[in-house]
């Protein structure tokens, strides 16, 4: 929930290559206060079952940049070891995760809340301003 004094985030993820929400994603937040300051770590928390964060940290009084950092090589790795576990044949030799992390910066006013789903895939991903 957002004040008038500062900005609120929340996220989701979605594993578009299953059609579901992506489970067990660590997911760091950081803040900063004018674009030459210092990124300040503010916590984080990890997606539920529903893809969902909904325990990140509150934003400072103004902060002017957010980032989200999504751990995403565990989330795939597991994948990819359930998979080799159920079709051991289908072993691939390339990397086990093309995108170890994603990392998201954007600008925050005060007073608003964003919400910023994060639609992931082994070999791409995307973000939006969600509401």
């Amino acid at each position: 929930m957002s004040t008038r004094t500062s900005a609120s985030v929340s996220t989701h993820i979605l594993d578009t290559s299953l059609g579901r929400p992506a489970a067990g994603v660590a997911v760091q937040l950081a803040a900063r206060s004018g674009r030459g300051a210092d990124w300040r770590a503010l916590g984080g928390s990890a997606t539920d079952a529903d893809g969902r964060c909904k325990d990140l940290p509150a934003l400072p009084e103004g902060t002017t940049h957010v980032r989200l950092d999504f751990a995403v090589e565990p989330y795939f790795q597991k994948k990819q070891a359930d998979a080799q576990q159920d079709a051991p044949a289908n072993r691939d030799s390339g990397p086990a995760v093309f995108f170890p992390e994603v990392a998201i910066t954007f600008a925050v006013v005060p007073g608003e809340h964003y919400h910023v789903p994060l639609l992931l895939n082994p070999f791409g991903y995307s973000v939006y301003r969600g509401s």
